[in-house]
């Protein structure tokens, strides 16, 4: 699951950094040092401009799947809570909250004053729309089960808001760090025809300002900001769908941010341009990489056929030729050294011959001498499909293609412009196999991607995976309060998804993104670099853009 400013949305990772990736660490020892000078204090003004391989698909966020979309509108709304640097969960549009003794029942109390970008009133209304246009069996969205667990939701007064559940509900307060939609702009319409897939109006630091498909996406600081106004102006996100490009983007100073390949982290960036003018960060995402088995076609439907598959590709290999060393091997979906993240599940050396052993097993031989494993008559060959612009995925898909080939397997590599990849091939699984990755929550409930009844098309779990058992383990995990119940629930899943291989699981990537070094305030923490982004600031003598409204 780049991790997004809300961290609530389970969403395909875009290549690129954004405000919101999670990890800690301080900049690379050799960034730029802060410049101490006279005038070089907070100031408000000029534009950061970031570079993104993929443009935004829509931007009322319980529409979308994709991180690019989710880094706006993450700009652009507020939830009612979030995560403070330390992962304490903290008020956004809510003042405070009061949960019942039973946590079945949960009472926000909401700010007062808040306007929405067109200048009404935030109230209690948006928020109960926002539950029941996600709720709404018509709504395409991804992210309706949190909200179908809530019994009751009820406006109190123009300023306080009630949801109940009939059973304990995990990450019932965490869920309500979805973005709240505007009542009066959305209600009676419908919502995937609204002007606002393409001009979100929120409550948050930044308004939307422009949207030019396939360039730009500009937003400006919203001066009247609840939490008080945003130092930096304007926001650019520049669309470069080619990694090398926008590196030299970067170097030319055409951007100011973005997330480097870990070539360009450990070796391009190793010189006195960049060490002056940029501080880089490195940290272990919240996030993981993985080949993914569409498992409606045959192929793909028998369990030792996935093993051995996995028992083929060597991990090590990719994590020391494609990241550099710069991430950690993967074998779930849990970040490894969290909570949930159980450390002694099944693991699949690199093995070759163990893989064809697997395949002949499953009645895969090469029966003509070909150097192609076949059965009744049927070639093993498949293509993968992976997004365009990431260079590291292209690389692993390459790597996989090699090792597939020597136990027999033909592999064909498809490259794919996100916007297509996503609509026209993902969401309508469109595909037999994908190198993909996920970013996590802190506080993780993976029931959208792994859960059988969220297999329609759009839905996230577009592998089409289901087994009963991680059903009653997903459902049993987030229906309790109990953290070691959840846990020993999450454990066990992963030890039944190590042993059904539905994701080849790759790797954790180390998050290297780089800033500008004329941006201070950032202040790398628990969660990352970009929970206090309203903080940042370029000091007025080195100021170089002008927010034009």
């Amino acid at each position: 699951m780049s991790l997004i400013k809300r961290m609530f949305f389970p969403v395909l990772i875009v290549p690129f950094f954004f405000l919101g990736a999670c990890g800690s660490s301080g900049p690379d020892n050799n960034s730029a040092a802060k410049k101490v000078s006279e005038g070089s204090g907070p100031a408000y003004g000029d534009i950061i401009v970031e570079g993104s391989i993929g443009d935004a698909s829509n931007l009322i966020p319980i529409l979308s799947t994709d991180s690019t979309s989710h880094g706006i509108s993450g700009m652009v709304f507020n939830g009612l809570i979030k995560y403070d640097k330390d992962t304490n969960v903290i008020g956004d549009l809510a003042e405070s909250w009061d949960i019942s003794e039973d946590g079945l029942v949960i009472t926000f109390h909401l700010r007062k004053g808040v306007t929405w970008h067109d200048g009404e009133p935030f109230t209690a209304d948006d928020v109960l729309y926002t539950y029941q246009v996600t709720v709404d069996p018509k709504t395409p969205t991804a992210y309706a089960g949190d909200f179908l667990k809530v019994k009751k939701a009820e406006i109190i007064d123009p300023y306080t808001f009630r949801v109940t559940y009939d059973k304990p509900f995990a990450t019932a307060l965490t869920s309500w760090g979805t973005a709240i939609l505007p009542k009066h702009l959305l209600e009676g319409e419908d919502i995937t025809k609204s002007p606002l897939t393409r001009h979100p109006v929120g409550t948050g630091p930044y308004i939307f300002k422009e949207w030019i498909t396939g360039q730009k996406i500009t937003l400006m600081s919203n001066r009247d900001y609840f939490e008080g106004r945003p130092y930096i102006d304007g926001y650019i996100m520049r669309i470069i769908p080619d990694m090398a490009t926008m590196f030299l983007e970067l170097r030319a100073k055409g951007i100011d941010e973005m997330n480097l390949t870990p070539l360009q982290h450990t070796r391009q960036t190793e010189n006195d341009l960049f060490r002056e003018n940029f501080n880089k960060y490195r940290y272990l995402s919240f996030g993981y990489t993985y080949l993914g088995y569409n498992l409606e076609k045959p192929l793909f439907q028998d369990r030792r056929v996935r093993q051995a598959i996995t028992h083929a590709i060597n991990k090590e290999e990719i994590i020391d030729g494609v990241l550099l060393g710069l991430g950690k091997v993967a074998t779930g979906p849990f970040k490894p050294g969290t909570w949930p993240y159980n450390p002694d599940i099944k693991r699949y050396a690199y093995d070759p011959e163990k893989a064809k052993e697997l395949l002949r097993q499953a009645g895969w031989t090469d029966t003509d001498g070909d150097g192609i494993l076949d059965r009744e008559g049927m070639p093993f060959s498949f293509e993968i499909i992976t997004n365009q612009g990431n260079e590291m995925r292209a690389k692993c898909a390459e790597i996989i293609q090699r090792r597939l080939a020597d136990i027999g397997i033909e592999v064909k590599i498809r490259i794919i412009e996100w916007a297509a990849f996503i609509n026209d091939f993902i969401n309508k699984k469109n595909f037999e196999a994908t190198i993909l990755g996920w970013s996590i929550t802190l506080d993780p409930d993976p029931y959208d991607v792994w859960h059988s009844s969220k297999t329609k098309p759009g839905e996230l779990n577009f592998i089409s995976f289901k087994n009963s058992e991680i059903d009653k383990l997903l459902e049993k995990g987030r229906g309790t309060f109990d953290q070691a119940e959840r846990k020993e629930c999450y454990y066990q899943m992963q030890e039944i998804l190590a042993e059904e291989q539905p994701y080849t699981f790759l790797y954790v990537p180390d998050a290297l993104p780089i800033i500008s070094a004329r941006f201070r305030g950032i202040e790398p923490s628990a969660i990352g670099i970009g929970y206090n982004f309203i903080e940042w600031y370029a000091p007025k003598a080195e100021q170089r853009y002008v927010m034009t409204r």
